[in-house]
């Protein structure tokens, strides 16, 4: 028998709880790498102090820009608007397709305003506001990400985000034409060619000639995630993501060659994506296996491929599906896919995954890019308490409250006390003086 590229595992060996802690443990990505932390820090500070001049010091340093004011590193409005234009009918038609089904998708997301009054006349109302401004990060270098423009510039788009602001990577003052034609799409307001965790800094802090914005989303490496996680507090921000992840739960009725396929969309994003595959079959898990074996050699991508599924991929062979769901619950994926028989009726056992994808055709593939879920997702086992991006992250909460004299007489005496019991006097005084002016 050749060597397994993706090793096979089942939940009835000795000591699997260990096993499987120690396959989502590899790459820790909660941690903070006191390296990283240490150049971003002084990134961020120098921005703040020394603002443009910081901004294009690291322009120049890690991207080969050698623009002598920021402003050149704006790109022009007639830019995004030629970017479109010259593409040719079949990406504006894609581009289009993606970016009409996220707005869609995103319209049945948007919070609404609400109000209700009680019988003693009080009013209670929930105002839902949209952010002033947001930044989005999108990852350039050795790639260009259109995708990631549209997930999150179209839900702030829809929210009713009047300023979007974007920054993308330029090595040597290049830019994918694609992206720009995305940004054009979304109705982005601005567009600056600076990555890094100078850009976050710039939008978190604001420089002499870029505004600060209130909240920053979008992916990036791992000193972009640093940077977001250092500015959170001054602005909003998204999430700090890790390595890209997929689960499937998959029987005897899945096909092998899409499950192999969906774990290499995942494993070719880098060394540390994870991808793995939880079934109920051993004949299942050895067609999987034995896909992976023989479509690997098609890969461009096959050796970042297979070092990804050798350190940090599986196939766990569960008694039967109820312990996969039971097991994918416990590993809250970024993305979890349903090949099962009965797939609609698990979507109710699932409690923790940042997206779901139900049936044989529903691959995470097309949420990626084009079927209108958002793919800014939480990742390192984060969806047992967070959820993906959407329009309500570009949107605010504000509690109103209205009372009427008698419901403040009737609730004096209770926030007196209360008051009084946490010390606060002067809490207290200002709750009898309203009861005894209402009575």
């Amino acid at each position: 028998m050749t060597e397994q590229i993706i090793k096979i595992f089942k939940t009835t060996e000795e000591n699997f709880s260990q096993t499987l802690k120690n396959l989502l443990d590899t790459a820790e990505v909660g941690g903070i790498d006191s390296t990283v932390a240490k150049q971003v820090a002084e990134i961020i500070s120098d921005v703040r102090q020394n603002g443009d001049k910081a901004v294009l010091h690291y322009s120049a340093k890690f991207d080969g820009n050698k623009a002598e004011k920021l402003a050149d590193l704006q790109v022009k409005s007639a830019d995004l608007i030629t970017a479109w234009n010259n593409l040719d009918a079949d990406n504006q038609r894609a581009l289009q397709i993606a970016h009409r089904n996220v707005v869609e998708y995103g319209e049945k997301q948007k919070l609404a305003s609400w109000s209700y009054q009680r019988p003693d006349g009080s009013k209670l109302a929930q105002k839902i506001t949209a952010l002033d401004s947001a930044g989005i990060y999108v990852p350039g270098g050795k790639a260009s990400y259109p995708s990631s423009v549209i997930m999150n510039a179209a839900a702030a788009q829809v929210a009713g985000v009047k300023r979007i602001v974007m920054t993308v990577p330029a090595p040597n003052d290049e830019l994918n034409p694609l992206v720009l034609a995305a940004a054009h799409l979304c109705g982005v307001t601005e567009v600056w060619k600076i990555g890094g965790a100078q850009a976050v800094a710039a939008l978190a802090y604001g420089t002499e000639t870029i505004a600060a914005v209130d909240k920053i989303t979008g992916p990036g490496n791992r000193f972009v995630a640093e940077a977001k996680r250092q500015v959170f507090g001054k602005v909003g921000i998204d999430m700090v993501a890790g390595p890209s992840e997929v689960v499937v739960i998959a029987d005897k009725t899945a096909n092998p060659e899409f499950i192999a396929a969906d774990l290499f969309a995942q494993a070719e994003h880098d060394e540390m994506a994870q991808s793995i595959l939880l079934c109920d079959d051993a004949e299942i898990a050895e067609k999987v296996s034995t896909a992976v074996k023989q479509m690997l050699s098609t890969q461009p991508r096959k050796e970042i491929i297979e070092k990804s599924l050798r350190g940090r991929g599986a196939i766990i062979i569960c008694r039967d599906i109820a312990e996969s769901v039971e097991i994918a619950n416990y590993i809250a994926p970024e993305h979890l896919e349903l090949m099962t028989e009965n797939a609609p009726a698990l979507v109710e056992k699932i409690r923790h995954s940042g997206a779901i994808f139900v049936g044989s055709y529903s691959n995470e593939v097309f949420g990626d890019y084009c079927a209108g879920t958002n793919h800014v997702l939480p990742t390192s086992r984060t969806a047992r308490f967070a959820s993906g991006l959407g329009v309500c992250d570009f949107q605010k909460r504000t509690s109103i409250l209205e009372l009427s004299s008698a419901a403040a007489q009737e609730l004096s005496p209770v926030a007196d006390l209360l008051a009084q019991g946490e010390g606060l006097h002067a809490h207290a005084l200002s709750a009898r003086l309203r009861g005894s002016a209402a009575s």
